[in-house]
């Protein structure tokens, strides 16, 4: 996965991010718009043929925006381990009847 910064402010982020699509870009989205420090956070994918996003990140009050995308990142890394540990109990449950 490439990461390329295509607009960085005080208070704005604004990505192109290889490799990726709806799946990831729409799940940081909803993460970053948990936060009350978001003033604003979409994605848009331009072209299907295109194996790329872009996601834009717009704080309240010149907040950090690269701050607020890591804290997303551990809220979708802390939602795979639930997930994953939810997943691996119901499989086993399963297995067992």
């Amino acid at each position: 996965m490439k990461i390329k910064v295509l607009r960085r402010t005080d208070n704005e982020l604004k990505l192109e991010i290889e490799g990726e699509g709806h799946s990831l870009l729409n799940l940081l989205q909803k993460a970053l718009l948990e936060d009350d420090n978001i003033a604003m956070a979409g994605y848009d994918v331009p072209h299907p043929l295109f194996d790329r996003g872009i996601l834009y990140v717009q704080t309240k009050d010149k907040q950090n925006p690269e701050d607020i995308l890591k804290e997303a990142v551990k809220k979708v890394q802390a939602l795979n381990k639930d997930f994953d540990k939810s997943f691996k109990k119901a499989s086993k449950a399963y297995k067992e009847q």
